[in-house]
């Protein structure tokens, strides 16, 4: 009995660890299912995860003229914040606007971000810097900032009046606003000055002959304009992040470079191709052809480092230029000039931006060009490559060229042959030694002549039987 007692008490204290030990981990478990989301909570608080309140916002700045340039840097700078998975990227608008080609170009890219965008506009972005702001996510505005007065203007600054351009850049700018919900009719109201629109928001009726540019607060109140913040933190912080690190993107020096240079393209096409044909043409100078090389050098460095420009096109241009100057010294019948000529064309236009903009500056440049080519060589017209197929010298008695004299005194005189006349030879007539000739027949030498005739450089003799 005392064992079976032992044996009962074992059991029994064996089934009592058991209950003990499983209330133990289901308290435990119980503890854990509330520590870990509480946890989580906290630490998405705290901002050590990549939560929507926090992350890198990186800020790019979209100052001066929109051009060629500019598309590249913004499209470097959109990739970079692309790969670090930026939370915010921020564009800090401040342009009288540009080519529209290029905004085109810079608005694709920016709807096409894998991250939000908001525009900043600090300054004013009118034409195509408005484009620009329309085609991000978000735009807020700076107080005393204006958007808008997007109508087309040719290079001399006057109204573009062809329909088809105004109604292809109004679609661009409607379908841009749209996009993120804004009133399409104002957008094309910025463009086409022949349009009315109603903005009752602010009380304001555009007119046609107007073209439509808002303040911060009228941009605010008809929606074109999400918020109104006094500097770019702000307009950060209204985004909705109240934890980040901001990035400063900014062009490198290469890039302004490349900005600045794309910007004169026309102006160094001028400079190259006026200086390389007045160094063929008039040669001896220098200065032109250096001036010319390196004119057409800047025009390059700018495309390529603008990302338009590879080796293809240097390689064109180089062969066109080798071409051309071995057409001067190679007769080809003009295939040599033809296909330098294409060469260099080809170079030009593969490197640049945008064909049908190439080929206007191209046509431009050459025309200009030619103006200052013709100035210069009518200048140093005495000093020109043409002067060597030409004979300049005049000959004169004061030079000391003695003209044949008049042979009209030696007719009717005797003397006689030194030499067989074949018809032509030698005699000695009035104690002088000339060159004479028959009139086709054969004279012997030691024969007695006399001078018949004496026309030009030819006296003529016959013999006397």
């Amino acid at each position: 009995m005392a064992r079976s007692k032992t044996m009962n008490d074992l059991q029994g204290a064996r089934s009592g660890g058991k209950r003990w030990a499983l209330s133990l981990l289901m308290a435990v478990v119980a503890v854990l299912g509330f520590a870990l989301p509480f946890a989580a909570a906290n630490g998405a608080d705290s901002g050590e995860s990549s939560g929507p309140g926090s992350g890198s916002v990186y800020v790019i700045p979209v100052k001066n003229t929109v051009e060629s340039g500019l598309a590249s840097f913004l499209d470097r700078a959109l990739t970079e914040a692309e790969e670090a998975e930026a939370s915010l990227v921020v564009l800090k608008i401040d342009t009288p606007g540009g080519e529209l080609l290029s905004a085109e170009e810079i608005g694709i890219r920016i709807r096409d971000a894998k991250i939000p965008t908001l525009a900043y506009v600090e300054g004013n972005a009118a034409s195509a810097g408005a484009y620009i702001a329309l085609s991000a996510d978000r735009i807020v505005m700076a107080p005393g900032s204006a958007i808008g007065a997007a109508m087309l203007v040719n290079a001399s600054g006057q109204a573009v009046e062809s329909p088809k351009e105004v109604s292809f850049w109004s679609s661009k700018m409607r379908s841009a606003a749209e996009t993120n919900g804004r009133n399409g009719e104002i957008a094309i109201g910025m463009v086409n000055p022949d349009l009315t629109v109603e903005m009752e928001e602010i009380g304001r009726t555009k007119e046609k002959g107007e073209i439509i540019s808002l303040s911060a607060e009228e941009a605010l109140k008809v929606g074109f304009a999400d918020a109104v913040a006094g500097s770019v933190d702000e307009a950060i912080s209204w985004s909705g992040l109240n934890n980040w690190s901001t990035v400063e993107i900014n062009p490198t020096a290469a890039e302004r470079l490349a900005s600045w240079l794309t910007g004169i393209s026309t102006l160094l096409l001028i400079i190259g191709i006026a200086g390389i044909v007045i160094e063929m043409i008039v040669p001896g100078f220098g200065v032109p052809g250096i001036a010319g090389i390196v004119a057409f050098g800047l025009y390059f460095f700018g495309q390529y480092i603008a990302g338009f420009a590879g080796m293809e096109s240097i390689v064109f241009f180089i062969l066109g230029i080798v071409l051309l100057v071995l057409e001067m010294f190679v007769p080809s019948f003009g295939l040599l000039g033809l296909l330098g000529a294409a060469g260099v064309i080809a170079g030009i236009v593969i490197g640049a931006y945008d064909t049908g903009d190439a080929l206007t500056s191209l046509g431009i440049a050459a025309g200009v060009a030619l103006v200052v080519i013709a100035i210069f060589v009518y200048i140093f017209r005495k000093r020109g490559i043409w002067n060597r197929f030409i004979l300049k010298e005049s000959l004169t008695t004061e030079q000391g060229f003695v003209p044949n004299g008049n042979r009209t005194a030696w007719i009717g005189k005797e003397g006689v042959t030194l030499s067989p006349l074949r018809p032509a030879g030698a005699a000695e007539v009035d104690g002088q030694r000339i060159d004479v000739v028959s009139l086709g027949q054969f004279i012997e030498a030691g024969r007695r002549i006399r001078v018949t005739a004496a026309d030009g450089t030819r006296i003529v003799v016959t013999e006397i039987e």
